[in-house]
């Protein structure tokens, strides 16, 4: 099991959190006409006239409560996954998750009637999935539970319990459909960005990122001539020290400018990386 640390604020994590509270204050203060709600809501029915509503409806509220719990989730989830992803990565998650939430009930509309809905829970719902993908063996404790659960427990659990409310409470005034659309387009979202990696990958072979520590004559060397076996073997160590620097380099770039930061040639390298781990010690 993980326990990752309890998350810090992330900029867009903070960014949102602000959005969603300022539009909460306006509409119960200055905009508290049922006609605003209605232009920023999501209506399926409607989505021709109003084609800003997929966007709009995220960051709107119905009350106080409403928006606490969905910054609850934004930040413990949020702010671990822009750390990780960098905010560019983070945003598009979070957007891609929403907006798809909303394309989704707009196709089950097509077989019952959606009632309009406003909120962000499709898209804390999506984060949800996103963190339990990414930090499989992480630990979260679920109030009023005495233990805790793994990340794709609780996130299993939030979509199964979703899936059932939506059904036994059609037209109860949730939209529980938007929640499980935004937890399918969170794993849609995963899963195209882990293929994407993938198809961009370069050929299994190593060209070294020159650490600091190795001169890059060093390394022209050892390409020029093979070295004796006890040379050989000075050299491998030599690397494994030059690849042990890189990566804590590498690891340390990701942490505080997330993935997106990487250039193409430290990506190859953390494949290759990977590649030497599943293929076992060296000889």
């Amino acid at each position: 099991m993980q326990t990752l640390p309890y998350p810090r604020l992330t900029p867009w994590v903070t960014r949102l959190a602000i959005a969603n509270a300022v539009v909460l204050l306006l509409r119960l203060t200055l905009f508290t006409s049922d006609a605003v709600t209605r232009v920023v809501a999501f209506t399926p029915a409607e989505l021709l006239a109003q084609p800003w509503t997929p966007l709009t409806y995220l960051f709107v509220h119905a009350d106080l409560v409403h928006l606490l719990l969905n910054t609850l989730g934004l930040v413990v989830f949020g702010s671990p996954l822009e750390s990780r992803m960098g905010g560019r990565g983070f945003l598009a998650l979070y957007f891609f998750a929403g907006i798809g939430a909303a394309l989704f009930t707009m196709g089950l509309s097509a077989l019952y009637p959606v009632a309009p809905f406003i909120g962000a829970s499709g898209a804390v719902l999506g984060l949800v999935v996103a963190y339990a993908m990414t930090w499989p063996d992480a630990e979260l404790v679920v109030f009023p539970l005495p233990m805790a659960l793994r990340a794709p427990t609780v996130a299993v659990a939030l979509v199964a319990l979703n899936v059932v409310l939506a059904f036994a409470s059609r037209g109860g005034g949730v939209a529980y459909e938007a929640h499980v659309g935004g937890a399918i387009m969170g794993y849609l979202f995963m899963r195209l960005q882990r293929l994407g990696q993938a198809d961009a990958a370069a050929p299994r072979t190593l060209e070294p990122i020159i650490s600091p520590t190795v001169p890059a004559a060093a390394v022209e060397r050892s390409r020029a001539k093979p070295a004796p076996p006890v040379a050989a073997r000075t050299s491998r160590a030599l690397d494994r020290a030059a690849m042990a620097a890189e990566m804590d380099r590498v690891l340390d770039k990701i942490s505080a400018t997330g993935m997106d930061s990487l250039t193409p040639q430290e990506r190859r390298f953390l494949d290759e990386v990977s590649r030497r781990k599943q293929a076992g010690p060296e000889a």
